[in-house]
């Protein structure tokens, strides 16, 4: 019987033996020098570290910084004896790096060196931060004016060859997010492509679909920059990364989720100029309004701002710091995450177990183990605090510590998770708090949704009639407080269109809905029986406050939104 021989199969075994054979001689040659040793095609390439030795000058002397944390940089070599490489070493100690070699074999010198294509596009990046030149975000701000810009300039560089154009993916994506005002960027895996979508304005908008081989490339890139593990694919993770534009440091908040096609990547932007915005700007009716500026100059008590997630608490929050704010008075906030930082006032972020990689990251002597927002509050309070910010009320602990602090000659300001402003005092019931303590230190409880602002550019004026009219005739009827529907036009609303300006959207933009409650005797009589939010709103009508229904739809009305997107957010028949 013949013997077929297989060339292809023979040159494969070859080839195997020659790699196990450079890794052999680079293993011996570590050894007697008394260095380490690594097998790239092992270890995932650093981009960060690469930026460091110009590609010409790595090639030259044989050597590739492949890992780089902080200031302590690994650096590949296939000679550690030559006089080059002890140039570079040297150059790079006086700029204040650590330097450790690690002897490769030259496979895997060119696995690091085909890397250096992908840094065409991003000026300078180090471990975290995505440095983007200011005339480059300008020019794709520039140019990038829609979502259909967005679509256009990601298709075109993913036709381009594949270690030219994951930087620059990424660069449109977050560059077309905030040109737009994105909130926040999805990129889902499904059965045959990527669907990547944007958050404008509080919905979800389809951006474009594209292939799962860049999506893979893009998935890593994403995964080294937020400083989680790369061969980590079954587990959830969260990271952050920063990115420069000139001056402002932009935070982009990535978290990553096992899915049924891959793992699914949401990267929240948290742009600073998007939570400046004046406390008189959020859209707070003007008589709830002038009530919050009285609170707030108060010395002591409660604010509470109720709403599910995305609904503006936070932002509604930092207005009334910035409002308030005063080189003479102390502020202290236990917040979980820090979101956005404020000039002038001491900010402390929550840590527990679940959050250990944030520490070893961030090395934040203001993070501890099991920093809550009960440990937190009591630290804060020994720093002779004037006004102090509790991110959220989650336990009964502390609740009761909010409810002394405001009790003892400090403004507390905090948010709670309830429907509405009702809904605020039962909650504190289930969480143990007495009734009787509650109405002396709760000055205010505010309850909010945000919903879109029409474009001002292309909205359309419509009648109020059919089902629509019985709809603002029974919300607009229930207003106690006549005064602030004088004038209001009841027979026109408008719709949304969509122009350029919108993207199509036919909205640009969002605006707070408000509601709130004011302690008063009233009040005070109703929660010695143990009330429903539904018997509280009863009992505090008389206030002569909007509710969130009464708002929205003056806000209809007055052409700020539509009736749609007002029915959208909130239940016109129930209340919410």
């Amino acid at each position: 019987m013949a013997v077929q021989f297989d060339e292809d199969k023979q040159n494969r075994k070859l080839g195997e033996l020659k790699d196990r054979e450079e890794e052999d001689l680079a293993r011996i040659v570590a050894e007697r020098q008394g260095l380490e040793y690594a097998d790239l095609s092992l270890i995932p390439v650093d981009m960060d570290a690469l930026r460091l030795i110009p590609e010409a000058v790595a090639r030259d002397a044989h050597v590739a910084p492949f890992g780089q944390i902080g200031k302590r940089v690994r650096i590949a070599v296939l000679s550690p004896e030559n006089k080059k490489v002890k140039n570079i070493v040297s150059a790079l100690d006086a700029k204040g790096y650590t330097i450790t070699l690690a002897v490769v074999s030259p496979r895997s010198l060119d696995k690091i060196w085909a890397r250096y294509v992908d840094l065409s596009f991003s000026k300078e990046t180090s471990a975290g931060i995505l440095d983007i030149s200011t005339n480059d975000i300008e020019k794709f701000m520039s140019e990038i004016k829609s979502v259909g810009d967005i679509k256009k300039f990601v298709g075109d560089i993913v036709k381009l060859k594949k270690g030219f154009r994951i930087s620059k993916i990424l660069e449109i994506v977050l560059s077309g997010a905030l040109s737009v005002d994105a909130s926040d960027v999805h990129i889902e895996p499904e059965e045959e492509a990527v669907r990547l979508r944007y958050r404008l304005d509080g919905v979800l908008t389809d951006i474009l679909d594209f292939d799962k081989e860049t999506f893979g490339l893009l998935l890593s890139r994403i995964k080294l920059l937020s400083g989680m593990k790369l061969n980590v694919r079954n587990e959830a993770q969260d990271g952050r990364f920063s990115v420069k534009i000139g001056d402002d440091e932009i935070e982009i908040r990535t978290s990553i989720l096992p899915g049924a096609y891959d793992e699914s990547i949401v990267m929240r932007i948290l742009n600073p100029k998007s939570i400046a915005v004046p406390l008189e700007d959020l859209g707070i009716p003007e008589k709830l309004l002038n009530i919050l500026l009285k609170e707030i100059d108060r010395p002591n008590g409660m604010i509470l701002t109720t709403g599910p997630t995305g609904s503006g608490k936070t932002t509604t929050l930092y207005a009334f710091l910035r409002k308030i704010y005063s080189p003479e008075i102390k502020i202290i906030t236990i917040e979980d995450p820090i979101e956005y930082h404020l000039k002038g006032i001491v900010q402390t972020q929550v840590h527990t177990a679940r959050k250990e990689h944030f520490k070893e990251k961030d090395n934040d002597e203001s993070v501890h183990n099991d920093y809550t927002f009960a440990s937190g509050l009591r630290s804060a309070l020994r720093q002779d605090p004037d006004i102090i910010m509790v991110g959220e009320i989650r336990d009964g602990e502390t609740a009761e510590i909010a409810i002394n602090s405001s009790l003892t000659g400090h403004l507390v300001f905090s948010t709670l998770h309830t429907n509405d402003a009702a809904g605020t005092y039962p909650r504190l019931i289930d969480l143990g708090v007495n009734p009787k303590v509650m109405t002396s230190a709760i000055n205010v409880a505010l309850a909010q949704r945000l919903v879109r602002k029409l474009c001002q550019n292309c909205k359309k004026k419509i009648a109020v009639d059919g089902e629509a009219k019985k709809d603002v005739d029974k919300v607009i009827s229930g207003i106690v407080d006549r005064s602030l529907v004088e004038g209001l036009d009841t027979k026109n609303m408008y719709q949304a269109v969509g122009c350029v300006k919108c993207n199509n959207l036919g909205y640009k933009g969002r605006t707070g809905l408000y509601e709130a409650i004011l302690t008063d005797k009233d009040l005070e009589k109703v929660l010695m029986r143990d009330p429903s939010s539904r018997e509280i709103r009863e009992a505090t009508k008389a206030q002569g406050i909007l509710d969130m229904r009464q708002d929205g739809v003056i806000k209809v009305l007055r052409g700020i939104t539509s009736l749609d997107e007002l029915r959208r957010v909130i239940d016109l028949e129930e209340g919410v």
